[in-house]
């Protein structure tokens, strides 16, 4: 009976499977290359993308899979067993989209969510400088317009930062209110004023491009 507590149900199962076969064939063939040149695992991404894992966590109604915090855990799991680059594709776009799921309104929702299922790229932006652990320390500012929100200001160490086609960026609207005048945005890569500062050199993961974004 204790050793049932510790079985995942037999869907977890199959989808471990399933991922696993996938990772063997389409993604481990190109690993040593991608961490040996530094570049961006694209074969895992088209192959991530062709199976809906990439961003299994979307919601049915907005085109994704519905996959609950398990089975996206598999899903990274089982892709990193091969390539922990590649892994940080399903992983880095749950983490820049979630906010938009906890927070955003039906409208928001239906903008972003349904490209992110078809295959664009979220990532999340709250690192700075100096504003890591203390996030509260954050300096990127973001002041009302007559056309919007003008945001100004960087973010440091952000992963997938130039491939993605989405950013959740977290600024301050208002420094008065501390941790309370703190808002996220959505920035789009096309938006005018968004640059990209060289790739990080790292030790690891180093298919996965880690850089600076720059708001102007």
């Amino acid at each position: 009976m204790t050793a049932d507590l510790f079985n995942l149900p037999t869907e977890y199962q199959d989808l471990r499977d399933s991922v696993r076969a996938l990772a063997e064939k389409e993604i481990a063939p190109h690993a040593h290359a991608v961490d040996e040149d530094h570049r961006f695992p694209q074969e895992a991404s088209d192959a991530l993308i062709k199976a809906n894992l990439h961003a299994a966590h979307v919601p049915v109604e907005f085109g994704g899979e519905g996959a609950d915090a398990l089975a996206v855990a598999i899903i990274i799991e089982e892709v990193a067993r091969v390539c922990a680059s590649s892994s940080l594709i399903p992983a880095v776009n749950k983490l820049g989209s979630l906010p938009l799921m906890l927070g955003g309104d039906t409208e928001q929702k239906k903008r972003w969510l349904p490209a992110l299922a078809q295959g664009k790229g979220f990532s999340y932006c709250l690192s700075e400088s100096e504003a890591g652990s203390d996030a509260a320390a954050l300096k990127t500012k973001a002041e009302k317009t007559s056309a919007g929100w003008l945001l100004n200001g960087s973010k440091k160490w952000i992963s997938n930062a130039g491939i993605s086609e989405f950013y959740t960026v977290i600024a301050q609207t208002d420094p008065s209110k501390g941790s309370k005048g703190i808002t996220a945005f959505i920035v789009e890569k096309s938006d005018p004023g968004i640059s990209f500062g060289a790739p990080e050199k790292k030790m690891g993961f180093r298919g996965s491009p880690t850089r600076e974004v720059y708001f102007d």
